[in-house]
């Protein structure tokens, strides 16, 4: 047994299969499978059950997963403690962020970050469905850390460190019937159009939750992939919005109102796995994330 065999399993274990496995550690299919049998065969058993449509775990394979990944996170650590002390802090982060973030500047903070710790790579990436999507990938492995907007009920199986959390408003076009108020309820919206973000998204799922729990119908009328997108088609007149109040600039063209019966809020997170320790990499990118919050406005 070695620990290139244990990446294989481990990988083959999360994708529960062998070619998206094969892919995600830049290897061919077959020398993942081969790795595969080679362990079983060392082992004296099958870790994997196979057949023509599916991949999954024996019961042999549920045991081991914990524990091989425990012994990759220690020969990390091990390779980490050595290689830090002649050289300086270096790794891999895999880091999620969440599209035109504003209360991030994520760009200048990883510049900031490279500067301090030149041998540490890092790679940044996005997801189709938003803060469900990226935390799905770290709770798989395909991530390290990642910018989430979740309710805590989204974060099973994760370590959330709070950076910012931020009130929601309405936001309705100047001449809007509503415009005029102080604050509004929810079931002032009754009838509205709205326009939201795709579905999976950390903000969509808190406002439909809160429209559920309220007993609203809501329409969407009109999805779209980023926040900052939003505010363009209500001062389109194509419908009224419910986000979270990020812009401490405030919108042209737009009027945001508080909401006066819900107490609806939205969290930006950092989250690594919940149970594994966090690289040091990953802890000294943490911590300066938690001091990189642009300071805003109360709404």
């Amino acid at each position: 047994m070695d620990s290139r065999q244990l990446e294989y399993f481990v990988a083959v274990a999360e994708e529960l299969s062998f070619t998206r496995a094969a892919q995600r550690m830049f290897a061919v299919q077959s020398t993942v499978s081969a790795a595969i049998r080679a362990l079983e065969t060392d082992l004296k058993t099958t870790l994997f059950d196979r057949s023509t449509r599916r991949v999954t775990l024996s019961a042999t394979g549920e045991a081991l997963l914990p524990e091989a990944k425990a012994a990759l996170e220690a020969l990390d650590r091990a390779r980490a403690v050595v290689e830090e002390a002649s050289t300086g802090l270096r790794g891999n982060i895999r880091i999620g962020t969440l599209t035109r973030l504003g209360l991030v500047d994520l760009a200048a903070l990883l510049g900031a970050f490279y500067q301090k710790y030149p041998l540490v790579e890092v790679q940044v990436t996005t997801s189709p469905t938003g803060s469900s999507g990226l935390a799905d990938d770290v709770r798989h492995g395909r991530l390290d850390v990642s910018l989430v907007g979740l309710n805590p009920t989204e974060l099973t199986g994760l370590q959330p460190r709070e950076l910012a959390t931020v009130p929601y408003v309405v936001l309705v076009p100047p001449d809007h019937r509503l415009a005029g108020r102080d604050g509004i309820r929810l079931k002032d919206l009754t009838g509205e159009r709205f326009i939201d973000q795709l579905g999976g998204f950390g903000n969509r799922i808190a406002v439909d939750r809160a429209f559920d729990n309220a007993g609203i119908p809501r329409r969407v009328q009109v999805e779209v992939p980023d926040l900052t997108s939003v505010p363009d088609y209500v001062r389109a007149g194509l419908g009224v919005a419910v986000v979270p109040a990020l812009d401490a600039d405030g919108q042209p063209g737009v009027t945001a109102l508080r909401l006066t019966d819900v107490k609806l809020t939205w969290t930006l997170s950092a989250i690594t796995l919940s149970g594994k320790r966090p690289s040091r990499a990953v802890t000294a990118l943490l911590d300066l994330l938690t001091d990189s919050i642009l300071p805003r406005n109360a709404f």
